[in-house]
């Protein structure tokens, strides 16, 4: 192979290898972000209802990794299967509760199959006055660029539908199962109709996405506090992940009073519902919402005020 060939280097751009949004580092030059009541720290908490399938269908992409039981094992995985119904079945509710005395509206990311199969979860949220955003099909099924984009397209469609159908209201909101995008993601969710992402887990300030269609607006994910992430890849001792939590807010509040920050903590109930981990997530939020100046909101709440904020500073969808 030609010795040009070995090191060509694609054509320099600002920090990052694609065109979904643009390069704003958040430092002095970023605009000043005010949240309502001028709060330092916005708080978003994001339940994952994710159902397991017994059986993967073929063609679909699965991570080799997928947490639950012990590891994936032969068909029937039942300890993986039941592992993870035991957040649709017992965690859920410890969940709501703790998120309820702590005056936190959830935002619940809902799959297709969570969606259709379990219709008490569907009203209990609803009753719980809960945000419901898409989350795909179900967790064995992830976004890749695999997909053609007819397929991606239908995928989308097939799960803000299921939402509708169960909720009565279209999603406005996305998370990906397991994070998972293709290459367009970003343009087809906007197209669709909904108006921001969870999957982008660089920031601590929503930000806008380049979109030749509609608006789009990253919700970033506190990634090394996602209890999958932390508690299960990571196998980091749950006194310590309460601990994270708590010195994450700290940074945040401080750094929040020059410039509004954002901390979104995404749990699942088969995990953080255990009955010996459920109180260190009650302990780290008392210790967040007795604080002043911490606005705890939806997602879709937070970026409608992250919006208006960006049209009072007179700043376009892409400027920094």
């Amino acid at each position: 192979m030609p010795a040009d060939r070995i090191y060509a280097f694609p054509e320099p751009r600002r920090g990052m290898d694609h065109d979904h949004y643009d390069w704003c580092p958040l430092n002095a030059t970023r605009a000043t972000l005010e949240w309502p009541g001028k709060a330092r720290v916005a708080l978003c908490v994001i339940v994952s209802l994710e159902h397991m399938e017994w059986s993967r269908p073929a063609g679909s992409y699965q991570v080799p990794n997928l947490a639950g039981g012990y590891g994936q094992g032969p068909f029937p995985d039942v300890t993986a299967w039941s592992h993870r119904e035991y957040g649709h079945r017992v965690g859920i509710f410890r969940v709501l509760d703790v998120l309820e005395k702590h005056g936190i509206k959830p935002t619940i990311a809902m799959d297709a199959l969570t969606a259709d199969h379990y219709p008490f979860l569907v009203r209990h949220c609803l009753k719980r006055n809960c945000e419901i955003i898409g989350h795909g099909v179900s967790v064995n099924r992830m976004i890749t660029s695999r997909m053609s984009e007819d397929e991606e397209r239908e995928y989308i469609r097939t799960s803000m539908d299921a939402v509708t159908r169960a909720t009565g209201k279209a999603p406005i909101g996305w998370l990906g199962p397991e994070y998972g995008e293709s290459t367009r993601t970003p343009q087809l969710l906007a197209q669709a109709g909904l108006r921001y992402v969870c999957d982008w887990v660089n920031d601590e300030q929503p930000y806008a996405f380049k979109v030749p269609q509609g608006e789009l607006y990253a919700l970033p994910i506190t990634l090394p506090l996602d209890d999958i992430n932390a508690l299960w890849d990571r196998r980091i001792d749950i006194d310590r992940y309460g601990e994270m939590i708590q010195e994450t807010f700290e940074t945040l509040y401080r750094e929040g009073a020059d410039n509004g920050r954002l901390l979104v903590l995404n749990v699942h109930p088969f995990l953080i519902g255990q009955p010996f981990r459920i109180g260190r997530l009650d302990a780290a939020l008392d210790r967040i919402v007795e604080r002043q100046s911490v606005w705890a909101a939806t997602g879709s709440e937070i970026i409608d005020s992250y919006a208006r904020s960006r049209s009072v500073s007179n700043l376009t969808p892409t400027s920094c």
